[in-house]
C-alpha cells in the first residue's frame, strides 16, 4: 500500500459513477451536485482553517460555514438552497458520520475504560442523566404542546461529552496526566458509550408510537438490552471476527487491503446494528471500539510507511465528514432567531447544558482532585450532539417533527457555545492546578 491518498483517489472514482447512476435513475442533474461538493469542500476548509488559526476547534468553522450557506437567501443569493436537499449528498453526510463515529471508536480505548475508576463511571452517569431531565423540563417548559417524547430526546441531545474537544485542549496545556484529566477523558469515553445507548433507547420508543404501538415499559427494557447485548456482542465476538478477518486478508496479495478490510468491517457492523433496529451509527462507533492494531499488525507490515488504520482514514475522512457538519449548519434558519423566545429558548438550553455537567462534580471521589476543572472539562457538545440533533429531524411522531426547525437551530447554538466556551475555561482552571 503506496498512499492513503491512492486510496481516496480511487475511491472517489468509483463513487463518481455510482452518484451518476444515483442522480440519473432519481432524475436529477449530477453536474450542480458536483459543484456543490466543490463549494461544502472550499467553504468547509477555508473556515476550518481560520478557527484553527484562532486556536478553536475546525468543526465550529464547518458548521459556522454551513449556517452562512444555508442562510444566502436572505441577502438575496438563492443559489445554494438546493444542497441540503440533495439525496446525494445526504448519503455522503450519513456515510460521513459513519467514519465520524468508527474513529471516535478507535481513538477509545476499552481497556483504560474498565481502568478509569469509580469516580469516572459516577461522573459519565451523572453527565448523562441530569442534562437530558433539564432538557426535558426547559423545552416542556417553552414548548408545551410539543409531545414529551420529543422533549426526551432533546434531552438526549445534551448528554455526550465531545473527546476531541477537551483532548485537544488538555494535550495543549499538558494537563492530560493529571488527575482530572484522566477523570474527564474516562468520563468523556463513557458519556459517548452511554450516550449512544439513551439515543437508542429514546429513537427506538418514538419510532415505536410514531407506529402505533403503545408504550409500555418492556419496549424500554427490550430496546436497552439490544443496545447493551450488541455492543457487548461486538466486544466478545468482534474482537474474535476482527482478527480473523484481517489475518485471511493477510495472505491475499494486492495493496489497499487493510483500509478496504476497516471500512468493510465499520459498514458491516453498521448495517448489522441497523438490523437489530439501533442507528447504524453504533455499529461504526462499536467497530473503532473492538478493531485492534494488534488485528491487523501482518497487514501494517506490508505496508512500507507502517500506517495505522486511523491514518489511513484521515483523508476519506477529511472528504466526507466536513459534508455532514456543513449540511447540519445549512439546517439552521437564522429567522427562527428573529423571535424572542427562540433567542430565550436557545440561552435557556445552553445554561442547562452547561449546569447540567456541572452536576458531573458530585462524582469525583479523589482526594485533591478540582471538581469544578472536572465540570468544565465536560461541557463541550460537539459532533455527537450534532448527531443526535440530525437524527432527531428525520424522526416523526404523528407527523409532528421531533426536533423542529427552530428547535434545531436553538440545539446548534447551543452545540457552537459550549463548544466555543470550553477551552478559555478549561485552560484558566487546569493551568493554575498541581499535578
Amino acid at each position: 500500500m503506496r498512499r492513503p491518498h491512492a486510496f481516496l483517489f480511487a475511491c472517489t472514482a468509483l463513487l463518481i459513477p455510482t452518484f451518476a447512476r444515483a442522480a440519473d435513475a432519481a432524475h436529477i442533474d449530477l453536474p450542480p451536485v458536483l459543484l456543490g461538493i466543490v463549494v461544502i469542500l472550499l467553504a468547509a476548509r477555508l473556515a476550518g482553517a481560520l478557527f484553527e488559526a484562532l486556536r478553536l476547534p475546525a468543526v465550529l468553522g464547518e458548521l459556522i460555514a454551513g449556517v452562512v450557506l444555508g442562510n444566502l437567501a436572505l441577502v438575496g443569493i438563492t443559489g445554494f438552497q438546493s444542497l441540503s436537499a440533495s439525496p446525494i449528498l445526504r448519503v455522503m453526510a450519513e456515510i460521513g458520520v459513519l467514519f465520524l463515529l468508527f474513529d471516535v471508536g478507535l481513538e477509545s480505548d476499552v481497556a483504560k475504560m474498565l481502568k478509569v475508576g469509580m469516580s469516572s463511571l459516577v461522573v459519565a452517569v451523572l453527565g448523562v442523566i441530569a442534562p437530558m431531565i433539564l432538557g426535558y423540563y426547559v423545552t416542556h417548559w417553552f414548548f408545551p404542546d410539543h409531545h414529551g417524547l420529543a422533549n426526551w430526546f432533546v434531552g438526549a441531545t445534551l448528554c455526550a461529552t465531545s473527546v476531541g474537544i477537551t483532548a485537544r485542549v488538555l494535550k495543549d496545556i499538558n494537563r492530560i496526566s493529571s488527575r482530572e484529566g484522566q477523570i474527564i477523558l474516562g468520563a468523556a469515553v463513557i458519556d459517548d458509550v452511554l450516550g449512544l445507548i439513551v439515543l437508542a433507547v429514546v429513537q427506538g420508543i418514538i419510532q415505536s408510537v410514531d407506529r402505533g404501538v403503545p408504550f409500555q415499559a418492556t419496549t424500554v427494557l427490550w430496546i436497552v438490552a439490544k443496545a447493551v447485548l450488541f455492543l457487548g456482542g461486538a466486544l466478545l465476538i468482534g474482537r474474535w471476527l476482527s482478527r480473523r478477518v484481517f489475518l485471511i486478508g493477510a495472505r491475499l496479495p494486492g495493496e489497499g487491503l487493510m483500509i478496504t478490510i476497516a471500512i468493510a468491517f465499520c459498514f458491516a457492523m453498521s448495517w448489522m446494528a441497523a438490523r437489530v433496529g439501533l442507528a447504524p451509527i453504533v455499529g461504526a462507533f462499536a467497530a473503532g471500539l473492538v478493531l485492534d492494531e494488534a488485528h491487523y499488525s501482518e497487514l501494517r507490515a506490508r505496508d512500507p510507511r507502517g500506517s495505522h488504520v486511523h491514518d489511513l482514514l484521515r483523508p476519506i475522512a477529511a472528504f466526507l465528514v466536513p459534508v455532514f457538519f456543513v449540511l447540519m449548519g445549512m439546517g439552521v434558519d437564522l429567522r427562527a432567531f428573529a423571535r424572542g423566545d427562540i433567542l430565550a429558548y436557545a440561552a435557556v438550553l445552553t445554561l442547562v447544558a452547561i449546569l447540567g455537567k456541572q452536576v458531573c462534580a458530585l462524582g469525583v471521589f479523589e482526594r485533591g482532585a478540582d471538581r469544578l476543572a472536572v465540570g468544565l472539562g465536560m461541557i463541550p457538545r460537539g459532533e455527537v450532539g450534532l448527531i443526535f440533533a440530525g437524527i432527531g429531524a428525520t424522526l416523526t411522531i404523528g407527523g409532528e417533527r421531533v426536533i423542529t426547525s427552530e428547535i434545531y437551530s436553538a440545539v446548534i447554538v447551543m452545540v457552537a457555545l459550549t463548544t466555543l466556551l470550553t477551552p478559555p475555561l478549561l485552560v484558566w482552571k487546569m493551568r493554575g492546578l498541581r499535578d
